[in-house]
């Protein structure tokens, strides 16, 4: 058998470009997103955020139940990637600021029209195939 190969090659197409022109953000900038939210935990603060709309850190970490120096990084690379966005409270009461968080309105679409939208479709599959 010789080294070549006699199949004619068939000519692969391109996709087409993942973004438009006009986008407001980078691949990179989305392909940081998806990355962030594929991590359990961030999944976890992303989900409790959009169940609760803002909450203060303390709440945020006593609701997802991390360790707290797993829990600050975590939601700093939430909000790096700009999933969730954080504010600090101007002015201090007898408790002192706070900061608090919530979801960003990409952070929000990210979550139920990617992850959980394949969730609902993986459940849909099952219940038709079951």
């Amino acid at each position: 058998m010789s080294g070549t190969d006699n199949h004619p090659r068939k000519k692969v197409r391109q996709p087409e470009p993942p973004l438009p022109k006009e986008s407001g953000l980078t691949l990179e900038e989305y392909l940081a997103m998806q990355q962030a939210i594929g991590h359990p935990t961030r999944f976890r603060i992303l989900r409790t955020l959009v169940a609760n709309e803002e909450l203060s850190a303390s709440d945020l970490k006593t609701a997802v139940d991390v360790e707290s120096h797993n829990f600050h990084y975590h939601l700093e690379e939430l909000v790096d990637v700009g999933l969730v966005d954080k504010r600090q409270r101007r002015t201090a009461d007898s408790q002192g600021f706070y900061t608090y968080y919530r979801t960003t309105g990409m952070g929000r679409g990210i979550l139920e029209h990617g992850v959980e939208e394949l969730m609902r479709r993986e459940q849909e599959f099952n219940d038709v195939y079951s």
